[in-house]
């Protein structure tokens, strides 16, 4: 039913169901319903202590015209239920609410208008981006539950009020877990509440979030959920309609929430919500319809009504291939180009990083990322790799706190498997590994190809291979063709996840095998481009100057770096602040650069 479940959604609007908890607290329901005072309150337990309730709720929103009904499983995790001592019973509470759902819907469905049952994932109590709640207990937690969504007959998966996108990530790890242990998956819905600030709880812009969950192939249909009405998320909406990759799904509070005589109150008429809905669908192509808090069985029909009349809007929707924070979303190709990836958190290119990694001092390390960023760094590489030293407690500690102050992306430098793991496992914004290369061969790169998958992260392939660092232009394509096929087309990730380094080597040590070398890089960068022109490409740029003196490094840096760009490239480490424009460098300077670049030598006595 999965199957036919996307198709209808290609032809015709969706209509979910209304509010669960709203319903419930209409019936006045008695602590005898919920088996006991001590369960007073977790709706999720009616599933079992009266699951006629359950089934009157679903029969309510099925007879208002919803196509969909969730189960009664929004907090259904152990995690949640351990507040009332029924942790030991969340599979099992998970499996009976699917059946109850999976019973009421096959009895409402004919030929014409089938009805599905959605499997609510809702987000639990803690916050993973705050130390809450590790990734691993969430995504174990998540597994149990969907797992027992899955078996009890879901159609859908609905991941939903999402408020930490760490926490949605590692739903959807689970999700990808329990498809592949299980040898079948269903369609995906994710949702993520957006505050009245405009972001999600801990201050996700919806440009990062759509940036960090559109690498999931499992995502089928992303939208909005809950804490304001639908006035209040058009903003918002009108982005995911230009940008998002996926169908929209969106489901509003009944207005926003007012205190009257102590009772939370929704007033938010079923006609106003039958306009707003009305022009979102006509006007922003909105697919999949429904309530959340507040909203009744006549919210619904209004809902309905939608559907019937209205046709969704065709969407061109223009996705920018991204890197993101916890905050916000980088382009991974800015115009004027390049991105600026800063060079200064890594503790083997400096000396500061590395005394205070050493001195344990991460407050004065934050500090150091931040300044990076003032000075314009667009994304920060963080290495903390040191001899001697627990390199996986290092990252955690330092991840840990760049995750929720440091706005901008990040990229893990590391040579270690476990050391990226844990790094993506802290971060909840979408990452850049660094990197891959195939100089021990392909088992190293397949490895942390995998993590790469998984976390949504893309990755920087080095032109390195068993003979070692490409060094010609014709070699380093060779090398890149090596690893795009392993990446690609072995490990399934995408052209635009791949960000190609074809290696800068430097011109200050005046070995005549390194003369030509600033040229070779320069057409490497052309040939790849022109092989590749959905990948980025990116240089360490200060190591085309490693030996000289600070000024001439500056000075060649820059240059170089212009020149990089010329040729096509996107994104460059370097150390931001010491980037000059061409105009600020003596044109004398400009011009040694330039001959030092492509080898223009000259010999006393000798004509040029």
């Amino acid at each position: 039913m999965g199957t036919s479940f996307l198709d209808i959604l290609r032809e015709r609007v969706l209509v979910f169901d209304g509010a669960t908890g709203t319903t419930l607290q209409a019936m006045n329901l008695s602590a005898e319903d919920f088996g006991g005072e001590r369960y007073q309150g977790c709706n999720e337990y009616l599933v079992l202590s009266k699951p006629e309730v359950q089934e009157e709720v679903h029969r309510g929103f099925l007879d208002a015209g919803a196509d969909i009904i969730e189960t009664n499983t929004f907090g259904a995790t152990d995690i949640v239920l351990a507040e009332y001592g029924l942790e030991d019973l969340a599979r099992k509470i998970n499996i009976a609410a699917a059946r109850i759902g999976r019973r009421v819907a096959d009895e409402y469905s004919t030929e014409e208008k089938p009805r599905f049952v959605a499997g609510s994932v809702g987000p639990t109590t803690k916050l993973p981006s705050l130390g809450h709640i590790s990734f691993d207990e969430l995504h174990r937690s998540y597994t149990e539950q969907i797992s027992g969504l899955m078996e009890g007959g879901a159609d859908l998966l609905c991941i939903e009020t999402c408020q930490d996108i760490l926490q949605t990530k590692a739903a959807l790890v689970a999700t990808m877990d329990c498809f592949r242990e299980l040898g079948r998956r269903l369609p995906v819905i994710v949702s993520i509440t957006l505050e009245t600030t405009g972001t999600m709880l801990l201050g996700t812009e919806i440009a990062a979030a759509v940036t960090t969950l559109e690498p999931y192939d499992i995502i089928d249909v992303f939208g909005m959920n809950c804490a304001t009405g639908p006035q209040e998320m058009e903003e918002n909406l009108r982005y995911l309609a230009d940008s998002s990759p996926f169908s929209i799904f969106l489901m509003p509070n009944a207005g926003l929430p007012e205190n009257v005589g102590g009772q939370t109150c929704y007033k938010l008429t079923p006609d106003e919500l039958y306009d707003w809905m009305k022009h979102y669908v006509a006007d922003l192509g909105v697919r999949i319809i429904g309530g959340c808090c507040g909203t009744t069985a006549e919210h619904v029909r209004a809902l309905a009504a939608v559907a019937s009349e209205i046709a969704p809007a065709r969407r061109n929707p223009v996705f920018v291939p991204s890197v993101s924070s916890l905050f916000t979303s980088v382009p991974l190709h800015l115009d004027p180009p390049p991105v600026l990836v800063g060079e200064r958190c890594n503790a083997n290119g400096s000396k500061k990083f590395r005394e205070l990694l050493l001195a344990g001092d991460y407050d004065s390390m934050v500090n150091m990322a931040k300044e990076q960023v003032r000075e314009g760094a667009h994304v920060l590489d963080v290495c903390v790799a040191y001899v001697g030293r627990d390199e996986v407690h290092d990252m955690t500690e330092v991840v840990r706190r760049f995750n929720t102050v440091v706005s901008v992306p990040l990229c893990f430098d590391s040579t270690e498997s476990k050391v990226i793991e844990t790094a993506l496992k802290l971060f909840a914004g979408r990452a850049i590994v660094n990197s891959i290369n195939l100089e021990d061969g392909e088992t190293k790169a397949r490895e942390i190809l995998a993590l790469c998958k998984r976390f949504g992260a893309a990755v920087i392939a080095l032109t390195i291979d068993e003979e070692g660092m490409a060094r010609t232009a014709r070699r380093k394509l060779e090398v890149a063709r090596r690893l795009y096929a392993l990446a690609v087309e072995e490990m399934g990730l995408r052209e635009h996840d791949l960000i190609f380094d074809p290696l800068t080597f430097t011109l200050g040590s005046g070995d005549e095998e390194f003369r030509a070398s600033a040229v070779e890089t320069l057409e490497g960068i052309r040939l790849v481009k022109k092989e590749f022109p959905r990948a980025k490409t990116l240089l360490g740029v200060s190591n085309v100057s490693f030996g000289l003196a600070p000024r001439a490094r500056h000075a060649l840096n820059s240059v170089f770096l212009h020149h990089a760009v010329e040729a096509g490239l996107d994104m460059a480490i370097v150390h931001a602040s010491k980037i000059m424009p061409l105009y600020r460098i003596p044109e004398h300077a400009r011009r040694l650069c330039d001959d030092l670049i492509y080898d223009r030598r000259r010999f006393e006595g000798v004509e040029a």
